[in-house]
């Protein structure tokens, strides 16, 4: 259906049950399915729609998705600001003008510009890299408006090309299919040469992990590299090498860098040359994780620094028990293999689990590990994917710097 059926034609009414409109009120952009009382017409999904309490007054319009547990999710409370194309470009600018200082000097050219809910625009991700441009579409709403969304970032950015990376299974949620491919410009090359805080990457946007690269590390690196000068470092789920690369670049003895993925560890390696880092400093292992932490503990290795950034394991709350297992697990390898008084930075990306539950799991870790732990620092996600303060779900990076005794 065209682009302008959504903007002049969407006027369909959803109507709370009572009681159920306190979320809405307090501007959280997600209305359950269960919270619905009646929706008058036959919304189409994506489609925006005007959400009322039960007693009629006017909430908010959102993207209707009948397939969705999330049926409803908000974009705009005030109901005389039509959701039209200069709605649009209006959201976009201003995301984009809050990221401004992050991109200004010569040091960083790669950063995420739009952060879905915490950016208005639930289900869109944009991350620059260099002059390009990687999206995530993960919501029916921002697929119907996807035309303009490209055209707004051609105006704004000008960038040499623009690929839908949108091959989350996240869409199946709002019955879209997986997609990957050239939306605009030029194809991006195999490998895009980027900087962050003065280092360089290769970032591979199409076979490459998330939309290309995990900038959400970006001030942790930073921090941890600090603590890793003159000490032999292990980098667990090391992907294309941040923290290994910034280890180096701080002066660390020697890193040893591990991930499952034999395109992380060919990316890391084209990056340790871009660097101008020899393998005389710097061991490259693809292997399981878990896998490699044994056999390490079996040969009586010894590491100064650990760095612990696994992959989301827990992607729903549903899923909570068996990822706190598996962190546990994980963490409590990790103890062991550090030298008295070493360090280990562990995180999780898992909105499922917060920061608190989070500090249980490596407390269970230390205790099956026989290990006292100190907290030195927490971690988070850096002010480019910023949190709604009506929104705590959009807090999904968290992490700890612990020293183990």
């Amino acid at each position: 259906m065209p682009i302008a059926f959504y903007y002049l034609c969407s006027m369909i009414d959803v109507v709370l049950k009572k009681g159920k409109e306190k979320a809405a009120l307090q501007r959280h952009p997600w209305i359950f399915s269960g919270a619905i009382d009646k929706v008058k017409g036959a919304p189409q999904n994506g489609e925006v729609v005007k959400v009322y309490a039960a007693d009629k007054s006017f909430l908010a319009y959102g993207y209707y998705n009948a397939q969705s547990r999330v049926a409803v999710r908000l974009l705009e409370w005030e109901e005389e600001n039509n959701i039209n194309r200069e709605w649009y470009q209006f959201k976009l600018k201003q995301a984009i003008a809050s990221r401004s200082h992050v991109l200004s000097g010569n040091d960083t050219n790669t950063c995420r510009l739009v952060f879905s809910e915490a950016d208005y625009l639930p289900g869109l991700i944009v991350d620059q890299y260099a002059d390009y441009l990687s999206l995530q579409i993960l919501s029916a709403g921002i697929e119907n408006v996807k035309a303009d969304i490209i055209d707004i970032l051609r105006e704004e950015l000008n960038p040499m090309g623009i690929f839908d990376k949108s091959d989350a299974t996240a869409r199946t949620h709002e019955s879209l299919e997986p997609v990957q491919g050239l939306l605009w410009g030029e194809t991006p090359p195999e490998f895009i040469e980027v900087k962050e805080n003065g280092v360089r990457y290769h970032i591979n946007i199409a076979d490459g992990q998330k939309s290309g690269f995990y900038c959400d590390q970006r001030d942790n690196r930073e921090i941890l590299a600090a603590y890793t000068k003159g000490k032999d470092v292990l980098d667990c789920f090391c992907y294309s090498g941040g923290f290994t690369l910034n280890s180096l670049k701080n002066g660390a003895k020697h890193v040893t860098s591990v991930d499952s993925s034999a395109l992380a560890i060919e990316t890391l390696k084209h990056n340790l040359g871009l660097n101008g880092y020899t393998e005389d400093r710097q061991d490259s292992i693809q292997s399981d994780v878990n896998k490699q932490l044994r056999v390490f503990k079996d040969e009586g290795k010894k590491f100064d620094v650990i760095i612990l950034d696994p992959p989301k394991y827990a992607p729903s709350r549903s899923a909570l028990d068996r990822a706190a297992r598996a962190y546990k697990d994980l963490n409590r390898l990790g103890m062991l293999l550090l030298n008295s008084g070493g360090i280990m930075a562990t995180y999780s990306c898992s909105g499922a689990v917060d920061l608190e539950t989070f500090k249980q799991i490596i407390a269970w870790a230390a205790l099956d590990a026989g290990k006292e732990v100190q907290i030195i620092k927490q971690f988070h996600q850096p002010e480019d994917h910023p949190v709604r303060i009506s929104f705590p779900e959009g807090e999904y990076l968290k992490g700890l710097l612990i020293r183990v005794l």
